[in-house]
Parts: C-alpha cells; structure tokens; sequence
C-alpha cells in the first residue's frame, strides 16, 4: 500500500504564483464544504439557543434602528431630504444593505479569532473559517431582505423586478468587505491597537454614505465625500436596483467593483502566504 507523504518547506506558499494560489484556495473551499455547513449550523443556531426571544434578535435589531432615525427625522434633529419613497422603507432597505456589506466585513475580520481553537489543534484548509463566517452573513441578510420586501409594500412601495439582481449588484460588496476584513484580520494579530482605530473608522463610514439621507446635500464638503466614498457607489446600488430597478451610478460602480475585485484577491492571497506566520503569533 503505497503511503502519502507530505512535504513542507520554509516559505512555501510564497513559492506559489497568483494564480496557482486562487485555485489551491478555491479547491480548499470546494472540498471543505460539507465543514463549512456543520460550523455554520453549530454557530448560527447555538447563537441564539439561551436567547429568550431566540432568532427574532434578527428582526428586532434592525427596527431599533429604524426607530432611532425616524425619531431624529421627526425632531429635524437629521434632514434627509427627499429620498423618493416613505422614509422609514428608505433607511430600512439602505441600512439592511450597510448591515450586508458589515456583515461581510466582520465577517472577513473574526476569521482567525473565531476559529482560535480549531487552529492550533486541527489541521484543515482554514478558508473554511471565513465562509463559515459569511455563511452566518448571509443567513442573518436573508431574513431581513424578508422583512424590507414586506416594509415596502406595506408603504405602497412595490419593488422593481429588477431585485432578482440584486445578489449580482451586491458582489462587490463581498468583495470589498472581505478585502478589508482579511487586512484587519492580519493586522489585528500583530497590532491590536490600530485594529481598534479601523473599527471605529468603520463605524463613521456610514455617515459619508447616503443611505440614511438623500445625496442631494448643500454642503460641498459632504457632497465631495459622498462622491469618492466608494460605499455610495455600491451600497447604494444594492439598494436602488430594490426600489427604484437601476444602479446608483453606473460608472463609478463599475469603476468601484472593479477594484473591490481586485483588492480581494490581493488581500485573500496575503492573508494565505502570510497565515503562518499569524498562527504562530497567537500562540
């Protein structure tokens, strides 16, 4: 019987060329689905499992939120201006869609830190850990793409047919989330501190990207943050192709997912070279 043997060297990912190392990843992901589902399943419902309202977490963090908007709205406190449809669906469907490209992000960012234990004592692809983790994502996007569909049409808002591409328009989304969320993930092993600066960075974003008030602002400021804020493109595509059937901008979402693209698989790929090297450091 012939026994397999398995040689590593020093650096040996390093070795790899760009394209060899995609499809060494991509494989890893293909033949660790069946692990990919079973964390998935153990993390998704055990989250909510001591919980006393359970999975309705899900719809009722999202309505918090929605309150917290109208509220500010009603006082003049916020002045989103004219947003086209009832306001409430408007920063409904534009914070489900922030929360996506977030989920995404955290997603990417927790990859080591979640799967700490099973790092240093099981040897598998560890890809695995950021699907399982986007798998979670996407479950908790699900159920509140459930809830917008049934906020519009209680306002009398009746969504494009175009919705059925919206998983093609939010792409770019999993791609830049993820490219930034595997550069923290790096960076949060070997630098806590400037973690934490990127996670409240992360947290102002929002307020440069018109999903909570109209893009038709008066100050000049805000109107030149909204512009090169790559977010505006993409976020706000992923809610206008729902409401209103058309991409926010169409080139400078082209331009935009063109290089989330690309950062993704840059960052993916120096996050494989280097994910000795972190392991190492988290010993």
């Amino acid at each position: 019987m012939q026994q397999l043997i398995t040689v590593y060297r020093p650096n040996q990912r390093h070795e790899l060329g760009l394209w060899h190392t995609w499809v060494i990843m991509a494989q890893n992901i293909l033949n660790s689905r069946e692990l990919i589902w079973q964390l998935f399943k153990r993390d998704f419902f055990a989250s909510y499992k001591k919980s006393f309202i359970g999975k309705f977490w899900i719809l009722v963090s999202p309505l918090a939120g929605i309150i917290s908007w109208m509220f500010l709205a009603k006082t003049n406190i916020l002045q989103p201006g004219d947003v086209g449809i009832p306001y409430p669906a408007y920063v409904m469907i534009g914070n489900t869609m922030w929360g996506l490209f977030m989920g995404f992000y955290g997603a990417a960012a927790g990859t080591l830190s979640a799967g700490a234990g099973l790092l240093m004592q099981v040897n598998y692809p560890h890809e695995a850990l950021l699907f399982k983790q986007l798998a979670s994502c996407l479950a908790n996007f699900s159920i509140g793409f459930g809830v917008n569909i049934i906020m519009l049409l209680a306002f009398g808002v009746t969504p494009s047919w175009k919705v059925v591409l919206l998983p093609v328009v939010a792409l770019p989304l999993f791609f830049l989330g993820c490219a930034l969320g595997l550069i923290v993930a790096m960076l949060q092993i070997v630098a806590i501190d400037l973690n934490k600066g990127i996670g409240m960075l992360m947290g102002m974003w929002i307020w440069i990207t018109p999903i909570i008030y109209s893009n038709k602002v008066s100050s000049p400021i805000v109107q030149t943050l909204i512009k090169w804020n790559p977010l505006t493109y993409l976020v706000c595509s992923a809610r206008d192709i729902m409401i209103y059937g058309r991409l926010y901008a169409v080139t400078g979402y082209a331009i935009c997912a063109g290089i989330s693209f690309l950062l993704f698989l840059i960052s993916w790929r120096l996050f494989y070279v280097s994910e000795d090297k972190l392991i190492e450091r988290m010993l």
